[in-house]
């Protein structure tokens, strides 16, 4: 069996146990949820299974982001909040993203904007994606 039919196996096994559609309820969603934990916990899972997953966390994004979408968070204040949760410093910060402790506490006061450099290095620091920053 070749790498090919291996691969449509097993999606074709997923779309069977739960077909891909859009999702228009809550138990819709949870039942999605539900699917993308069990294929999270599977140890191995293979190129079709990895697609299945990658397809039907859009379809739980596209459903939440409709039904109950993010507020706007000011970038300043995303900052705080990830200082402030982590326990660390403005000093601490400077020395982990290499960012000046002038730059970040001007970032913190509202006096300079953050730049692409620092969203990158802010980002990296505390694992989240740079638009977070923008």
């Amino acid at each position: 069996m070749d790498a090919i039919t291996v691969l449509s196996e097993s999606y074709l096994a997923l779309i069977r146990e739960f077909p891909l559609r859009p999702l228009r309820s809550e138990a819709d969603l949870d039942a999605a949820i539900a699917m993308t934990h069990k294929l999270i916990d599977k140890k191995g899972r293979d190129a079709g299974e990895e697609d299945y997953l990658e397809v039907l966390a859009g379809l739980i994004h596209a459903y939440e982001a409709e039904v109950d979408p993010l507020p706007e968070l000011d970038p300043v204040a995303a900052l705080r909040f990830l200082l402030e949760t982590n326990g660390i410093t403005q000093a601490q910060l400077a020395e982990e993203t290499g960012l000046a402790m002038a730059t970040i506490s001007e970032i913190l006061n509202g006096k300079r904007r953050i730049s692409a450099k620092a969203r990158e290095s802010l980002a990296k620091r505390f694992k989240v994606c740079s638009s977070l920053f923008t």
